[in-house]
């Protein structure tokens, strides 16, 4: 039986190599290539893969927003190069069963995809160990909301109009996240969150 496979990773070279690798393993069938987040769907509902190895950093929508989208259709295995441990929590919620590092071999990235089609579960032993360590996020949903925006240079006054708050709420929400974070200031809450995968 061939496992068929969608690819989604804005980097085409390194696509590329890995759609021509999996093509040379037995039983795998890369069936579409996509370069962004946002065309995952589109391309899980022409292809019909059995599985989609998504990166989690891509273009108009991340890695782990199109596995929330396309988990009721396809097994999905995690490619990143980003080993953050909130990565792998949100993944394992937005039902990824696979997870692995861009520094795996095609061997390995092919034994994964063979073990979630199975359905099974396949995790690099470095980046779980990493996410038990770390823990969970300290931060509630509206504190990430509120760094999130703040991230993207929103201001206060923008961010409470686009959470639906006040000025003063939006400002505790941060002020809260800065204290939980042990962050002096709102650059620093937001560089300690992205790093630990948080945001």
């Amino acid at each position: 039986m061939t496992t068929r496979v969608l690819l989604a990773d804005d980097e085409h070279l390194i696509r590329g190599a890995l759609a021509a690798l999996l093509n040379l393993e037995d039983g795998i069938d890369v069936v579409a290539q996509v370069g962004r987040g946002d065309e995952v769907l589109a391309a899980v509902t022409e292809h019909r893969p059995d599985v989609a190895v998504l990166d989690i950093e891509m273009p108009g929508m991340d890695g782990l927003s199109a596995a929330e989208q396309i988990s009721s259709q396809c097994k999905i295995v995690i490619l990143t190069s980003l080993g953050r441990p909130g990565y792998l929590r949100r993944a394992m919620a937005a039902g990824v069963s696979g997870f692995l590092g861009k520094d795996a071999s095609a061997e390995e990235l092919a034994m994964a995809i063979r073990k979630v089609q199975a359905g099974g579960r396949y995790l690099d032993a470095e980046l779980a160990a990493a996410a038990m360590a770390a823990g969970d996020s300290p931060l509630t949903e509206r504190e990430r909301d509120a760094l999130r925006l703040a991230g993207d240079g929103a201001t206060i006054a923008r961010i409470a109009a686009e959470l639906h708050l006040t000025e003063g709420t939006v400002r505790n929400y941060l002020s809260s996240a800065m204290t939980k974070l042990g962050a002096q200031n709102r650059l620093e809450a937001i560089r300690t969150a992205q790093r630990m995968g948080w945001l």
